[in-house]
């Protein structure tokens, strides 16, 4: 008998950030590089996104796909010349696939100093708890 000690939503989210890490590098563009980090109550997703207008930021929750979206926009004026870009303009979208066991229903999200952080509380049922041990009758068997 194989016996180990996992946790399921820090395998999801390793598993996805694996993912989406590959595909963000596989297209030349890590416009959007994120941090997730699993807590007792909730599951935090830090993304960066800096120069970016708040109002143009959209975060989605659709049949468990979390979606965040922004968009830089070309800051240049008419008697500008660009000579250097390496800065990504447009829009900008990552997807996270979300576990059974966070409750999409109540997720929150806040913008500070370039960085997005949407917070995801963790279902009732699905946070660990304490099982209470019955005590049965003690009977001395008779030989």
């Amino acid at each position: 008998m194989l016996l180990t000690s996992i946790d399921p939503f820090f395998q999801e989210f390793e598993r996805q950030f694996d993912r989406l890490t590959r595909q963000a590098f596989d297209n030349g563009s890590a416009a959007m590089p994120m941090d997730g980090l699993r807590r007792a109550d909730d599951v935090l997703l830090r993304f960066d996104l800096p120069g970016i207008d708040p109002d143009s930021i959209e975060v989605t929750v659709d049949r468990g796909v979390l979606s965040v979206s922004a968009r830089r926009e070309e800051e240049i004026a008419d008697d500008e010349r660009l000579f250097v870009r390496e800065r990504t303009m447009g829009t900008f979208t990552r997807r996270v696939y979300l576990s059974e066991h966070l409750d999409s229903d109540k997720i929150d999200a806040g913008y500070a100093n370039g960085v997005l952080t949407v917070r995801i509380p963790v279902l009732e049922r699905a946070k660990p708890r304490k099982v209470e041990i019955q005590r049965g009758e003690t009977r001395a068997i008779k030989a």
